[in-house]
């Protein structure tokens, strides 16, 4: 009875030490799982940096690139043609429902139905449906170019009398524009646009004309 009862105690002891064996196993081995993934967090928070950074990189580059190519046009006095122009389509196709531009033209040349002695150069022309954009591009922003612009969209209907009884979308572009600049066209109902990201785009589309 006694060497039953020792076995017993013995075979006890042993699952006792093989428990406590396979505990610190166990405990080891989510240490050693705590200290990788601790390593592998400690990667993705390097990796996932890195990407912040490369994305600054890229964007700064794209910035540093459109601000050469807007550089280079406006020496070569190209705005209108290379910048402005291709995304005339896409302007009025995002914002003003055109999906298909019935006329488009640029740098167009209009005598004033009015005064013949007088003759305008208009930069980008887009026409669609009933609606006309009229666009005036600067490489350069002073408050009187778009005074001056002004002073011609009330007379807009004495080079294109075609076009009453359609509505005018005023444009005003450069590469760049400051926010003051935005302000003031917006105030005269005017639409900026400019360089955004890697195209231009509309700066005030909140704006109703």
């Amino acid at each position: 009875m006694t060497t039953k009862v020792e076995e017993r105690v013995d075979s006890l002891e042993k699952i006792m030490k093989d428990l406590a064996h396979a505990q610190l196993e166990s405990d080891r081995k989510i240490r050693e799982l705590s200290v990788e993934m601790k390593v592998f967090k400690d990667e993705m928070k390097v990796f996932k940096d890195e990407m912040i950074d490369f994305k600054d990189e890229m964007r700064n580059e794209v910035k540093r690139i459109n601000k050469q190519w807007g550089d280079l046009a406006n020496k070569m006095g190209t705005v209108a043609e290379d910048i402005v122009a291709p995304n005339i389509p896409r302007i009025a196709k995002d914002y003003f429902n055109c999906e298909k531009l019935e006329d488009f033209s640029i740098r167009r040349r209009v005598i004033n139905k009015k005064d013949d002695s007088k003759m305008r150069e208009f930069d980008v022309i887009a026409k669609c449906k009933d609606i006309v954009i009229i666009n005036e591009t600067k490489s350069t922003i002073k408050t009187e170019y778009i005074d001056e612009y002004i002073k011609l969209l009330e007379q807009i209907f004495d080079y294109f009398p075609e076009y009453k009884g359609l509505k005018i979308i005023p444009i005003f572009s450069s590469f760049l524009i400051p926010y003051e600049v935005v302000n003031y066209l917006t105030k005269n109902k005017i639409y900026a646009m400019a360089m955004k990201d890697d195209t231009m785009d509309i700066l005030n589309p909140e704006l109703k004309v």
